[in-house]
C-alpha cells in the first residue's frame, strides 16, 4: 500500500501519496490518465501527480474524500484488481455522496468470474449489502429498478453456493404473467411455452457456466428453471431458490413460495415494484413486504437508480419516468 504523510496549512492541508512503482502508477491513473483526469473533475482539490508520488492539496473534507477514494482504488490493485473506468466513476460518485466511511472492499467482493473472464462483484454500496445479506440470512428480498443488478447478482451467488458445496441445486423460478395472451394457446409443448418468461434466466447463467456444463448441472438436476406454478407442493431442502420478477405474484402465490423452503435452503426474491403486470393491488410482493418485513432472519434490501449498472442512460431513464410519475 502507499505511504502517506499529511501538512497542515491553516485551512488547507496537503495529503501525500507515495506510489510503489510505475505499473501501480499507471494503473491507478488508467490508460491516457482517464481515471485521473475524471477525479480531478469531480473534485475541487488539487490533484498533482510527479516523481511517483500523488498530492492531494485542499479543504480538509475535500482532501479526505480524494484520500479514501485513491486508498480504494490502490486496494483493489494491491488485491490483483485493475479498476475499470466505470468503477472509478462508480467510487466517486459514492464519496461524493457522502460514502467514503463505507467505501472499504465494496468493489473488492469478486463473487464469480465469467467465463470470458470479467468478475461480477458489487458495484455500490446497497449492492454489497445485498450479497452480505444473502450469506447472512435465509431469505432476502431485494426491491429495485431495472439494471440494479438484482438478478444478477443472485444468480452469481447462487452458482457460488452451488460450486463450493453449501447446497445440492439451485433453483430459479419467476411467474408466467401472460402479456395479453393464455399459454394454452402459444406453441409448442410445456417447456416451449414457458420458456421465452424464463429467457433472462438462462441468459445470466450462460455468463458464468459454459453451456456444456449448465446442459449437465441440469440433466443432473442441480440445477433448475422452471416457472412459479410448478413449485407448488414441493419441499425444497439443501436449496438456494430464487423467485424472480416477484412484483408479479399475488398473495396466494407468493406465500406457497415462501413455504417451499425447506431445510439447510436459502431464498432469494427479487422484483421491482414499480413494474407490476398485475393490479396494483394483486402484487403480493407490494401488499406483503408490509408484514413480512417484521419477521427476524428475513432481509429486505432496497436498490435504487444510484445502484443501476447498465449504459448511464439508464439511469437518465429512470429518472425520467420518476419525475413525469411524480408530475
Amino acid at each position: 500500500m502507499a505511504r502517506s504523510d499529511t501538512i497542515s496549512n491553516g485551512e488547507e492541508i496537503e495529503r501525500e501519496l507515495t506510489l510503489r512503482d510505475h505499473d501501480q502508477t499507471v494503473t491507478l491513473l488508467g490508460q491516457y490518465n482517464k481515471n485521473l483526469n475524471y477525479i480531478r473533475d469531480n473534485f475541487e482539490a488539487q490533484i498533482i501527480v510527479r516523481d511517483g508520488s500523488i498530492k492531494i492539496k485542499g479543504g480538509e473534507e475535500e482532501v479526505k474524500q480524494v484520500r479514501s477514494l485513491f486508498d480504494e482504488l490502490l486496494e483493489m490493485i494491491e488485491s490483483g484488481q485493475s479498476p475499470k473506468f466505470e468503477e472509478v466513476k462508480q467510487l466517486t460518485q459514492m464519496v461524493k455522496g457522502g460514502e467514503e466511511e463505507e467505501l472499504h472492499g465494496v468493489l473488492s467482493d469478486v463473487i464469480q468470474t465469467t467465463y470470458w473472464g470479467e468478475q461480477i462483484k458489487p458495484k455500490s454500496l446497497n449492492q454489497k449489502q445485498y450479497v452480505e445479506a444473502i450469506r447472512e440470512k435465509d431469505i432476502v428480498f431485494c426491491i429495485g429498478p431495472a439494471g440494479t443488478g438484482k438478478t444478477y447478482l443472485a444468480v452469481a451467488m447462487g452458482i457460488e453456493f452451488l460450486k463450493k458445496g453449501k447446497v445440492k441445486r439451485m433453483i430459479l423460478t419467476r411467474p408466467a404473467v401472460e402479456a395479453g395472451e393464455e399459454l394454452g394457446f402459444l406453441p409448442g409443448d410445456m417447456q416451449a411455452k414457458v420458456n421465452p418468461y424464463l429467457r433472462p434466466l438462462y441468459d445470466a447463467i450462460y455468463d458464468m457456466i459454459p453451456g456444456e456444463e449448465f446442459e449437465r448441472l441440469k440433466d443432473e438436476g442441480r440445477i433448475e428453471i422452471a416457472p412459479l406454478a410448478f413449485m407448488r407442493g414441493r419441499t425444497l431442502n439443501n436449496s438456494f431458490v430464487i423467485l424472480d420478477e416477484a412484483q408479479n405474484t399475488t398473495s396466494t402465490q407468493l406465500k406457497m413460495f415462501l413455504t417451499r423452503l425447506g431445510f439447510d435452503s436459502k431464498a432469494v426474491i427479487t422484483g421491482d415494484i414499480t413494474q407490476i403486470d398485475l393490479k396494483k393491488d394483486a402484487s403480493g410482493l407490494s401488499h406483503d413486504r408490509k408484514f413480512l418485513e417484521d419477521i427476524p432472519g428475513i432481509e429486505f434490501i432496497y436498490l435504487d437508480k444510484a445502484d443501476v449498472v447498465r449504459h448511464d442512460l439508464v439511469k437518465e431513464i429512470i429518472e425520467a419516468y420518476e419525475q413525469e410519475k411524480q408530475d
